[in-house]
């Protein structure tokens, strides 16, 4: 198997972040649907900066919209790396997807956590990267207002000040695999 498919439903959506800070290369992109699961912003970051980050879990009755894209199957290890599975932030997991348009059937690999803390919020920043996702890749209009409609919060101080040490790290990752760092 030289590819597999992984579905992005947080700001990996958004191209910028997963090509250019993760530095996955992509086959292809579509739009595509989880039955059975259910979007929730209640994921606590790996660092104490008091924000939340998108998850999903499992509903019967719900629909995560997202993206699925194909790529080469090593950038699996990337994604779990710059994911934190290794220490337990994510786990990986197989789901089954519906190509929007299409309707076409997939597997796809995706990330959830057993992590919520109900009392944080996404920031305005995060929400704005879900949101520039969802409308690059053509999710309904109907899906981008449920993001617009997030309870978000201005971005914290402890994450304006990590986020430049998150990106270095993410660069040095990306020379290293290049071969250039």
């Amino acid at each position: 198997m030289e590819h597999a498919w992984y579905f992005a439903y947080g700001s990996n959506m958004q191209t910028a972040t997963f090509c250019g800070r993760r530095g996955i290369e992509f086959v292809r992109a579509v739009p595509a649907r989880a039955p059975g699961w259910r979007l929730v912003l209640d994921k606590p970051p790996m660092l104490p900066i008091g924000e939340s980050y998108a998850n999903i879990v499992p509903d019967a009755a719900g629909e995560v919209l997202g993206v699925a894209y194909q790529v080469p199957v090593q950038a699996l290890e990337v994604i779990d790396l710059t994911e934190g599975v290794m220490i337990g932030n994510y786990a990986r997991r197989t789901i089954a997807l519906i190509e929007l348009g299409s309707g076409g059937a997939l597997d796809a690999f995706t990330l959830v956590s057993e992590r919520h803390d109900p009392s944080l919020l996404p920031s305005t920043r995060y929400m704005t990267l879900l949101i520039d996702g969802a409308l690059e890749h053509g999710l309904p209009a109907e899906y981008v207002e449920f993001l617009r409609g997030v309870s978000a919060c201005a971005p914290s101080a402890a994450a304006e000040a990590a986020r430049p040490l998150l990106d270095a790290a993410m660069a040095a990752l990306r020379r290293t695999r290049s071969g250039s760092g």
